[in-house]
């Protein structure tokens, strides 16, 4: 399994992070270690600012290579909301230098998950929700997207072979922000919750 990431796929993140709108899809790639498969996620001892980023996540049950754009429901079999958790302040150091930021990414516990949920023709229009101890967080629409999760997966295809079990996140919403040891993240598709994260604290 890879789990294969977009960035700076909805323009209010990109602004609020002062950055440019891209002109075709940005791809960052997470180890299978990276899956907080229980659901706890300790910080990191090499971040001050570790940060949360809601967003849809997809299971590929039918891969390939060099994909044309296709029917959704022909390459994935469902969606959840996951979190793409993010050490800010060594990504920014490491962007200044000009350095690959995939330690800053692609850490252990970095990304997690809810339960899988049916593909349903709604889905476009069926908001998805972060709260942190019942706090709502973020909040965004697969139709606010940049790049439709169609013309992702055809874009991604062209770099990494796509494998039944890999998991796609389709890019963040606006609301970024720090989350600490004790927290508890919910996350929501519609009216269901798929899901917590637990932050604890780093060793």
């Amino acid at each position: 399994m890879k789990i294969i990431c977009v960035a700076r796929n909805y323009a209010p993140h990109a602004a609020e992070m002062k950055a440019e709108v891209p002109a075709a899809p940005i791809f960052f790639l997470k180890p299978a270690t990276a899956w907080a498969r229980s659901g706890e996620v300790p910080v990191p001892p090499f971040t001050a600012r570790l940060e949360y980023e809601a967003e849809l996540v997809f299971r590929i049950a039918q891969g390939g290579r060099n994909l044309a754009p296709r029917t959704l429901t022909e390459i994935v079999d469902a969606v959840t909301v996951g979190i793409d958790f993010t050490a800010r302040d060594l990504q920014a150091r490491l962007k200044a230098e000009g350095l690959p930021w995939e330690m800053a990414k692609a850490f252990d516990h970095s990304a997690w998950w809810g339960l899988w949920c049916p593909l349903t023709p709604d889905w476009r229009s069926t908001p998805f929700r972060l709260f942190r101890n019942k706090t709502l967080l973020q909040e965004g629409y697969g139709k606010d997207m940049i790049f439709s999760v169609e013309e992702l997966l055809a874009a991604a295809s062209r770099y990494f072979t796509l494998e039944p079990g890999d998991v796609l996140f389709t890019g963040t919403p606006a609301g970024v922000g720090p989350t600490y040891a004790g927290d508890v993240l919910q996350a929501y598709w519609g009216e269901t919750c798929v899901g917590e994260a637990y932050v604890l604290k780093g060793d």
